[in-house]
């Protein structure tokens, strides 16, 4: 078993403000060695420059042939020296770790992203190792660009592990990048929604997910962000999900983190997976069953799943059923990437309990983002488009609500998805139920929305806001009030407004009763006068304009 040591963490956590418990921490975990793929262009010189073992290469075992030898062990230059790693025509070489395809480290280079990983031939340069190590951290945010050209860049050292948390795996021509297919906010889960008898220490838990783009090769993201002890995880295993939690056990893959089948998260840590493969469907439903070590400590989850999980006494990672308890709650899982070509690209989500899908059909998959990512599914000009619902049931913008507010999370769980190009924002309607003045919420709300607008386009992204739905008549206690309503309207004013979102996305007008506005149609009314039915999230989704994403 290994430790792993992963990138991101996110510490707020928020007092209760509306009628839903949810959450949400943000991702890490990086790709250590994915990218390592990208070593092979220091064609020797480069394994000196970062890691390289100077010490440890012999030099002409390369292709280099009498260059290797003339420079031995990479000289005294401990890095390999300029001429460490036999020199242009041994490590890294046209033929050698990859050359210029760049395995060098990204097949070898499992631990392309730690120092010592993916020897590209075996000589002391390691010319994979060399770029391995020189974009190891950088490798938490692809899959090891040009890594799958030539050779395989040697047998290679599996790498140390590396702070991303990933072993490097086989990496991807650079046409290709990591997007996610899959991902959900997550919190500190709150008492009532703990996982039931028997828990999960030493036992099995299975979980079903559903993506929303295919891919061949995956890795999935595993969060102790919202923990407060260490969480052992002794398998972990993939699977087309049958029914309920059946799997076809045909289709079982075991994972591996740097190698290992075990891996240890310390508190406020992710993990990624190594990369490895899978033929994923679009809009398939997976299971992902973990065998649990040890687990004390907070739980990190999301409560609003709308899908069952199961748990089972002992370890049962690979039946082909899980039997047992079972619970509407999702713990631990974060989010699933997929390899993609240039051209996919994720939608990330910002939202509460209206995006989490409150109202919806559990094991259905009927939130308004499922339906939004059918209809991108079924347009070729978008199937190549994946939807990644962040919503939070009972989450604020600002202040209070349940999990890290929507400020707090912004940068680690929107931002900080694989493969984002827009950003869709319908969050505040929590912010206004716990007003008690107006014109505070109002700017409070107004400042955060162009504070996501700023950071997105910093990032070359576009963002499209949502007017807060409408929630006359609703029975959550304190949220309708004419003081409330004027909130609503001030803010959805300044979302319509040009100059703020990239365009702002009219889902209020098309559910709103058109004989009283601030109130919900009834058909799309799931009883509460603020939360939709199916009826009312397939329209949402209807009513979206493919083209913001072409």
């Amino acid at each position: 078993m290994k430790t792993l040591l992963p990138l991101g963490l996110c510490l707020l956590v928020a007092s209760a403000c509306s009628s839903e418990p949810s959450n949400t921490p943000g991702q890490s975990g990086g790709a250590g060695g994915t990218t390592s793929g990208s070593a092979g262009r220091a064609n020797g010189a480069t394994g000196g420059t970062s890691i390289g073992s100077g010490g440890t290469g012999t030099g002409g075992t390369g292709t280099g042939g009498t260059t290797g030898g003339t420079t031995s062990t990479g000289g005294t230059t401990s890095t390999g020296g300029t001429t460490s790693t036999g020199g242009t025509a041994t490590t890294g070489g046209t033929t050698t770790t990859g050359g210029t395809a760049g395995t060098g480290g990204s097949t070898g280079g499992t631990g392309g992203s730690s120092a010592a990983a993916g020897l590209g031939g075996s000589s002391a340069g390691v010319g994979g190792a060399g770029g391995a190590g020189m974009t190891g951290s950088g490798g938490a945010s692809m899959g090891g660009h040009g890594g799958t050209g030539a050779t395989t860049g040697g047998a290679g050292g599996r790498g140390t592990g590396g702070a991303a948390g990933m072993a490097g795996g086989a990496g991807a021509s650079s046409d290709m990048h990591w997007v996610g297919t899959w991902a959900t906010g997550q919190q500190t889960t709150e008492t009532d929604n703990l996982p039931p008898s028997p828990g999960l220490a030493n036992n099995t838990l299975r979980q079903m997910i559903h993506v929303s783009i295919g891919g061949s090769q995956l890795r999935l993201r595993i969060s102790n962000e919202y923990g407060t002890a260490a969480v052992t995880l002794n398998a972990v295993h993939i699977a087309k999900a049958t029914s309920g939690s059946v799997i076809d056990t045909s289709s079982d893959k075991a994972l591996t983190f740097n190698g290992m089948a075990s891996v240890t998260i310390p508190a406020k840590m992710a993990v990624n997976t190594d990369p490895f493969d899978f033929t994923l469907t679009p809009l398939e439903n997976v299971d992902v069953t973990i065998a649990f070590g040890t687990q004390s400590g907070d739980v990190t989850g999301h409560p609003g799943s709308r899908t069952t999980s199961y748990i089972q006494s002992g370890n049962h990672v690979s039946d082909a059923t899980v039997s047992g308890s079972n619970a509407d709650h999702w713990y631990f899982i974060s989010a699933l990437d997929v390899m993609a070509p240039a051209s996919a690209a994720a939608i990330a989500i910002l939202g509460d309990s209206i995006t989490d899908g409150r109202g919806s059909t559990t094991n259905m998959n009927d939130r308004w983002p499922d339906d939004l990512s059918k209809k991108l599914q079924a347009s070729p000009a978008t199937s190549n488009v994946a939807v990644l619902n962040l919503g939070i049931g009972g989450n604020c913008v600002v202040s209070g609500g349940l999990g890290p507010t929507a400020t707090s999370r912004f940068d680690n769980q929107i931002l900080g998805q694989s493969g984002v190009k827009w950003v869709m924002v319908l969050e505040g309607v929590n912010d206004i139920g716990a007003s008690s003045n107006s014109t505070t919420t109002t700017n409070a709300l107004t400042s955060a929305f162009q504070s996501f607008i700023d950071k997105s386009h910093q990032k070359n992204l576009k963002i499209y806001g949502i007017p807060i739905l409408p929630f006359a008549g609703t029975s959550n206690s304190g949220y309708d009030s004419t003081a409330h309503q004027q909130v609503r309207t001030d803010t959805n004013t300044w979302i319509r407004a040009a100059g703020h979102f990239d365009q702002s996305v009219p889902l209020d007008a098309a559910v709103q009763d058109t004989s009283n506005p601030p109130k919900l149609q009834s058909a799309y009314d799931s009883g509460d006068g603020l939360h939709l039915n199916p009826a009312g999230y397939q329209k949402m989704a209807d009513t979206i304009d493919l083209s913001l994403f072409q």
